[in-house]
């Protein structure tokens, strides 16, 4: 047995404890040098977000059962994807394809702002009271199954090696539960971490009720995609403590932070208008 076919034979494995590793990190990091003081019982986001985490991966199994790396170990197989037609070396094939599947990871996010179909699933997740590492994970099911269609639309067309998708799915899980900490890092750190990652203060601005705030730093993983193309903001306008998290109007916890309530947000309400244009254009050149 290879690595790559030990890889994809132990893809979940090493997926959950990745995931479970980072997630008790950042956990306890949270609890010893907090960013900002909670609002909402932990007890009841926590077991409302995990909740989704847990159902969401039981449907994920159930509808997918391949998976993005038994994907493509299968292009491979059948010389699908640009980079296994060029046969690629992996020591290029795989920084490469990590970094292209980031880009579209940021596309995706930028589009699911954009398209308001797509935005009615998106607020699931920017609808939480508070900022903390469950909230990296909080997304609605349909939201999941459509992230997880176009992950294999890209497989298929970029053909990245197996171990590139199962590097790629960690750095993702771990980054957003990293950048979604409810952490202080001191300034100096920060500046120079955000040259490299998304950091917990870049992304938190994401998270903002205010609409030019919460329409900048899509990035989950690498912060570049947002400079070049101009989303990219430094700071929240009220600062870190004393900005509101969440979107304007959703302040009932039974309708945000309860699994029941998350589950049918995308069905209340009218949107009237994209997400990503309610730009106040006037208060961001403040």
């Amino acid at each position: 047995m290879n690595f790559e076919q030990f890889v994809l034979g132990h893809e979940p494995a090493i997926r959950l404890s990745f995931f479970l590793g980072i997630f008790a990190l950042v956990a306890l990091w949270e609890l010893a040098a907090p960013r900002r003081v909670l609002r909402v019982s932990k007890m009841l986001r926590w077991s409302s977000n995990l909740g989704l985490v847990v159902l969401n991966t039981v449907i994920l199994r159930l509808v997918f059962p391949l998976a993005g790396a038994g994907l493509a170990a299968f292009c491979a197989q059948q010389g699908w994807g640009l980079l296994n037609h060029f046969q690629v070396p992996a020591v290029l094939a795989i920084p490469l394809a990590v970094v292209a599947m980031d880009f579209v990871i940021w596309l995706q996010h930028v589009m699911v702002h954009a398209v308001p179909a797509l935005w009615r699933l998106h607020r699931v997740h920017h609808a939480d009271l508070d900022y903390d590492v469950t909230t990296g994970a909080r997304f609605h099911p349909i939201e999941i199954l459509l992230s997880m269609l176009i992950k294999f639309a890209t497989i298929t067309v970029l053909g990245p090696p197996v171990v590139a998708v199962v590097i790629f799915e960690v750095l993702l899980n771990a980054t957003a539960m990293f950048n979604h900490g409810n952490i202080r890092l001191p300034d100096g750190m920060d500046r120079v971490l955000r040259l490299f990652v998304v950091t917990p203060d870049m992304h938190r601005v994401h998270h903002s009720v205010e609409d030019d705030e919460c329409n900048s730093n899509f990035g989950f993983n690498l912060p570049w995609w947002d400079r070049l193309f101009g989303t990219y903001r430094d700071q929240p306008r009220a600062g870190h403590e004393a900005m509101a998290i969440g979107i304007r109007g959703y302040s009932n916890t039974s309708e945000v932070d309860r699994l029941d309530g998350m589950l049918i947000l995308p069905f209340r309400g009218e949107i009237t208008d994209y997400a990503i244009n309610r730009r106040n254009f006037g208060e961001a050149a403040k």
